[in-house]
């Protein structure tokens, strides 16, 4: 009899124990960051702390996904508006500059950087199209939230060169907001050269705000020849500058190496400042930065032909079903970010992907 006493004391001594445990832990956390798909209205948006961030969009007048537009933590947009929407004062060239993307300027002689539906009819069978194929999963979290899409990369006749899988990442908390993106590219039954020229890999095209003041017009060359005229515009609240590791400064940051890169200003009454931060384990680590003061950020680590004036060349290439991956954050922070603050978030951002 003893021992059954003993034994049911046990028992409700670890049912106790266990209810005690689990009151003490309390309801799960909330999900502050939300990833919500609507494939029919061609978009996925991220929510944090109940306030949109951004979308990841693939409408049918783009050529390729993007995520459009970016917020920082205030609510104030941090990307231009064209050619998604229109808004008064932004410049209106380069059509194909739509949010923050992911593409290449030279796939087997294809450009995908390029496209767009200003794209003239003779030119078109040199363009390439990145089609959304998927939402493979949207996870909701209370520290991030996570998407994966499967893309695909095609030429004017519908050859697969590339298949895509990214993985996002989206976290958010007083005073910033990040995405992080993790692309990998397989090539199918046929070998991929990356040609080294000027326009790529990872690019966004910011508010005016964020441009640095200019005041000339200037003209742009694709590797094609194609011009694009860059008007000069009122440079009134435009304050914009580039900042990268190496310690380039403005226009100076243009071409050059690093490991991080700064763009800062005032939008509006707000500080901000946008870091793109490389990975040591990408492919022609570190980047060149595609940096233009009207606006376009970018980071191209393939384009080392271009870059270094012919001092160095990659020529990077995929055997046929081989594949990579690249590997880059993009930090939005409501400061005039500091060189030592964009370091901590560098190591924070290589300890998280070894």
């Amino acid at each position: 009899m003893r021992i059954l006493i003993a034994a049911a004391s046990l028992i409700l001594f670890s049912a106790a124990m266990f209810l005690t445990s689990f009151i003490a832990a309390g309801p799960n956390p909330p999900e502050r960051i939300t990833v919500i798909a609507n494939e029919q209205a061609r978009r996925v948006d991220i929510s944090i702390d109940g306030q949109p961030f951004t979308s990841y969009i693939w409408p049918a007048t783009l050529k390729k996904p993007v995520l459009y537009p970016l917020r920082t933590t205030k609510g104030t947009i941090v990307t231009r508006g064209f050619p998604l929407e229109q808004r008064s004062g932004e410049r209106v060239d380069h059509p194909h500059h739509a949010g923050l993307w992911f593409n290449y300027e030279s796939i087997n002689g294809i450009d995908f950087w390029n496209n767009s539906d200003a794209i003239k009819p003779e030119n078109a069978p040199k363009m390439g199209t990145i089609l959304h194929r998927a939402v493979v999963s949207a996870k909701n979290g209370s520290d991030l939230g996570e998407l994966d899409v499967e893309t695909d990369w095609v030429n004017f006749d519908k050859k697969v060169l590339l298949h895509e899988q990214t993985h996002f990442v989206f976290r958010g908390g007083p005073g910033f907001r990040s995405v992080d993106r993790i692309t990998t590219l397989r090539a199918l039954d046929t070998k991929v050269d990356f040609k080294d020229e000027k326009d790529g890999l990872l690019g966004l095209r910011v508010v005016r705000a964020l441009e640095i003041p200019s005041d000339k017009p200037e003209v742009y060359t694709d590797a094609s020849g194609h011009a694009t005229t860059v008007a000069k515009l009122d440079n009134t609240g435009v304050n914009g500058t580039y900042l990268t590791s190496d310690g380039k400064k403005g226009d100076a940051a243009w071409g050059t190496r690093g490991r991080w890169c700064n763009l800062s200003g005032l939008v509006g009454d707000e500080p901000v400042t946008i870091t793109i931060l490389d990975h040591p384990a990408n492919p022609g680590f570190p980047t060149y930065w595609h940096a233009r003061g009207y606006g376009l950020f970018a980071a191209n680590p393939l384009g080392q032909k271009i870059f270094s004036e012919g001092k160095q060349e990659l020529n990077f290439s995929l055997a046929p079903n081989a594949s990579v991956t690249f590997r880059y954050r993009v930090l939005i922070t409501s400061a005039i970010a500091t060189p030592e603050a964009t370091e901590a978030a560098y190591k924070d951002f290589v300890a998280a992907y070894r």
